[in-house]
């Protein structure tokens, strides 16, 4: 059985799908630590101050958005009663998003790591997006990465 699965999300319909696995896979019990990244390099190459500090502003507010979502998910959407032993833990840290994940995974002692696929188009949609490529082949965790 899992008992701790960290999902990492961006607020993206794949992310969304990535959260129904998870609850899927938490329903016997356990912890989901919900994960939140915001990609500091971006900031990073602004030239600005001020544009830098908005920006994470609006970040951190995208990030609490996408957590409270799934947290809003798991308690009313789709647990339907089967998710009262499940541990909810939300995160949100800054980084570089595959840096990040696979490092809280492994101080957090988690047994699978859950995301979602890049929502890319066209032929590029096979592919997985780069987050999840670099998780996949870091992680010594075992990922599910769902499209």
């Amino acid at each position: 059985m899992v008992e701790k699965i960290l999902l990492a999300t961006d607020n993206s319909k794949q992310a969304e799908k990535a959260g129904g696995e998870a609850i899927s896979m938490a329903t016997l019990g356990g912890t989901i630590i919900v994960l939140y990244v915001i990609d500091a390099d971006y900031m990073r190459a602004l030239p600005q101050q001020d544009i830098r500090e908005q920006l994470a502003e609006n970040l951190r507010r995208e990030g609490k958005e996408a957590v409270e979502k799934f947290r809003e998910k798991l308690e009313e959407e789709q647990c339907a009663g089967k998710c009262k032993n499940v541990n909810l833990i939300t995160m949100i840290k800054e980084g570089k998003p595959a840096d990040v994940i696979i490092k809280t995974a492994e101080e957090e002692g988690v047994d699978q790591i859950v995301l979602g696929k890049s929502g890319k188009h066209g032929i590029e949609k096979f592919l997985l997006g780069s987050t999840a490529d670099r998780v996949v082949r870091a992680s010594k965790i075992p990922v599910d990465v769902i499209s």
